[in-house]
């Protein structure tokens, strides 16, 4: 924006115009408000849903000892809280804290170490729950905003930004968990369980992981994986998942292979390393291989893959379209049971 001048005259000397540039702060103060603003409305509309979530478990004397705590927030009117698997993995007892002073017990639903996700139910009126947004549109350099109970403080907010799609994090059961958010917004331990939120106040990741030693390196469950787990906790209290052993990412691709191989999808899920002694690996699936298909069924993303891995894959034969070197192949794999796997 181009800027605006003030014209100054002197009457008794014609002629005689100066012209003030005006502070160049007004600019800059308009941004910083703007920026500041959507943090803090995101910020007031998302807070009433997440909680803290204190969990005990038995002490060797046999007595019930806090054992730790950990975030998470509310995302239906009728008490059901999403939150990391390992913040409440093995609790015994769990006391959930609403941001207007309750304290209510908690009953665990179900949960998926596999993907570090959990559900937890409390019985309590008057809850606002959050919206869940989607994380398919999400990129890089858009506005990221946390809320959590970082070392117990209620409520902490960080801002930042999206700093990478489509990582890959080893979660407590071993299993990679694809397609997650990195953040630079600062995460500490007792943030875990909280939700990443957009500037309009839609959740886009349950926030999971952060690497200490380094500074703005921070994961996210994205929501998409969220919610395809969550409805399955909800119904069953389980979910089953057929293990492929690879790690993956999404990716474009180029026109001209789309059209050659008449692929239905503009971007596949491209293999970054195969796991040891795993299905892919006794497929002899490679490192850059990209997978379009599995089923005849079109693979867009890493969540789609997630999708198409169902129970009923386990122990069958199942046939994997890939891409390798410009060759599309029909891979056959057999898939196992993510739970019983050694």
């Amino acid at each position: 924006m181009k800027p605006r001048f003030e014209f100054i005259f002197d009457r008794a000397r014609p002629g005689s115009e100066t012209r003030i540039a005006p502070p160049l702060v007004d600019s800059d103060t308009e941004f910083l408000d703007a920026y500041s603003h959507a943090v803090s409305a995101t910020a007031e509309k998302v807070s009433p849903a997440v909680v803290k979530i204190d969990v005990q478990q038995p002490s060797r004397n046999g007595q019930l000892a806090r054992a730790g705590s950990g975030s998470g927030f509310i995302f239906t009117p009728d008490g059901f809280i999403l939150t990391n698997s390992h913040v409440v993995h093995g609790a015994a007892k769990m006391e959930v804290a609403l941001t207007d002073g309750r304290t209510v017990d908690g009953t665990l639903i179900g949960e998926d170490p596999d993907t570090d996700l959990a559900v937890v139910r409390i019985d309590a009126p008057d809850l606002a729950p959050v919206t869940l947004g989607s994380s398919a549109a999400l990129r890089v350099g858009q506005v990221a905003i946390a809320i959590g109970n970082p070392y117990g403080f209620q409520c902490t907010v960080t801002a930042g930004i999206v700093s990478a799609l489509g990582r890959s994090f080893r979660s407590q059961s071993g299993r990679l968990i694809d397609n997650m958010i990195q953040t630079d917004a600062a995460l500490n331990p007792g943030n875990s369980g909280g939700p990443l939120v957009n500037s309009r106040g839609e959740v886009i990741g349950v926030n999971t992981a952060v690497i200490l030693p380094a500074q703005g390196l921070c994961f996210a469950v994205s929501v998409d994986t969220a919610k395809y787990v969550l409805s399955h906790l909800m119904r069953d209290g389980e979910i089953h998942h057929a293990y492929l052993g690879i790690a993956g990412q999404n990716i474009d691709l180029h026109r001209r292979l789309m059209r050659f191989h008449q692929l239905a999808k503009n971007t596949g899920v491209l293999i970054i390393s195969v796991e040891k002694d795993s299905p892919a690996a006794a497929a002899k699936l490679q490192d850059g291989d990209l997978i379009v298909a599995l089923e005849d069924q079109p693979i867009a993303t890493v969540d789609d893959l997630h999708r198409l891995l169902g129970v009923d894959k386990i122990g069958t034969k199942s046939r994997l379209t890939i891409i390798r070197h410009s060759e599309k192949l029909d891979i056959e794999i057999v898939l196992q049971d993510s739970k019983r796997r050694a």
